[in-house]
């Protein structure tokens, strides 16, 4: 079986629509959806917030792709960490169930009839959301609390439960905790004690359970985590990671695999391309060749075989300088791995 292709999440904003007035209406529409109020009404979010995830959402689709991300717009860590310190005002670190949800994954579910029709199949949705030790380094640090690891634990695990939809016309086919500082900043303690963090964040049912990393130094200690189904790491942009991978190491702990295949750290490619006097890049510049996607997506499948599950590009393109330069990323990542 081939492995799915998937994006990681985040994904640029329209050009005419500013950072400042996209998160106050994302802010608003949060709230409006806690206290269960109808948002379509409200021509401010409707615009700024529910039309932009739909049109994204529209354009990640129309690139081919396996299993599609929720478009990542807003702040990654302020998704659950806002809650989080609504939570801290209450002495602790659980965020309410009411309020442990991603609203634009509830914004996909409401219009997935439309979108199901306009495609001619159901969606296959992934959803992603900063883990437990990212959540955790960022607010306090390296030092372990035990106590205060397992509530941001629980906040993750509600957070991903909620993300979980299964229609007539959309399914989460996958839930991605990102800790992408694992590996370079770690919290003091034990693999045994961050296994057992993970799994209680990954306590859930109805998806594939992924973890997504930026560095495998560590990977290993995480293949313990009995509820952890796929590990995924950048390769497209870190070549050397997948040396500290083996297909044995997966085999062992019944783990599978997704493989980044495709580059995405934006600021190193233009760096790049302006070393060789190309200041002002085109779209079609700023993506590498199928060929070089292609080679990559051989050797990673070579390695892992049957293990490799899922591939698609490194992370996320929230930081590319247009929605038109990371569709076409997407769409060169996707031809490059299914056709000849």
């Amino acid at each position: 079986m081939e492995p799915l292709v998937d994006d990681i999440g985040s994904f640029p904003l329209p050009t005419e629509v500013n950072r400042e007035t996209y998160n106050k209406a994302y802010q608003l529409a949060r709230e409006a959806m806690t206290d269960s109020i109808d948002i379509c009404g409200n021509e401010f979010i409707r615009k700024y917030f529910y039309d932009v995830t739909i049109n994204s959402f529209r354009l990640k689709i129309a690139t081919g792709l396996d299993v599609v991300n929720s478009p990542w717009h807003y702040d990654g860590l302020r998704q659950v960490s806002d809650k989080v310190h609504k939570a801290m005002e209450k002495g602790t670190f659980v965020v309410d169930e009411k309020d442990a949800f991603l609203p634009e994954v509830r914004v996909i579910e409401a219009e997935a009839k439309n979108l199901s029709e306009e495609i001619g199949k159901k969606i296959s949705l992934r959803t992603c959301m900063f883990g437990p030790m990212e959540q955790y380094l960022q607010e306090i640090g390296t030092i372990a609390y035990k106590d205060v690891l397992e509530g941001y634990a629980e906040t993750i695990r509600r957070f991903a439960k909620n993300s979980i939809v299964n229609t007539k016309y959309v399914k989460t086919e996958v839930v991605s905790i990102d800790e992408p500082s694992f590996g370079f900043m770690n919290i003091a303690a034990e693999k045994g004690v961050l296994c057992e963090i993970l799994n209680k964040a990954f306590d859930f049912h109805g998806a594939v359970r992924q973890i997504h990393l930026h560095a495998t130094s560590r990977l290993p200690d995480l293949l313990e985590a009995e509820n952890l189904d796929v590990v995924s790491f950048e390769y497209g942009a870190s070549p050397k990671n997948i040396e500290s991978v083996s297909r044995k190491m997966l085999e062992d702990a019944d783990k599978q695999i997704r493989v980044g295949v495709s580059r995405t750290d934006i600021g190193s490619i233009m760096a790049e391309l302006n070393d060789k006097g190309v200041s002002k890049p085109t779209v079609q510049q700023l993506v590498e060749s199928k060929d070089a996607i292609k080679k990559r997506y051989a050797a990673a499948k070579q390695k892992y075989g049957d293990r490799m599950t899922f591939t698609g590009p490194d992370c996320g393109l929230g930081g590319w300088p247009s929605q038109e330069a990371a569709q076409l990323l997407l769409k060169r990542t996707v031809t490059a791995i299914k056709k000849p």
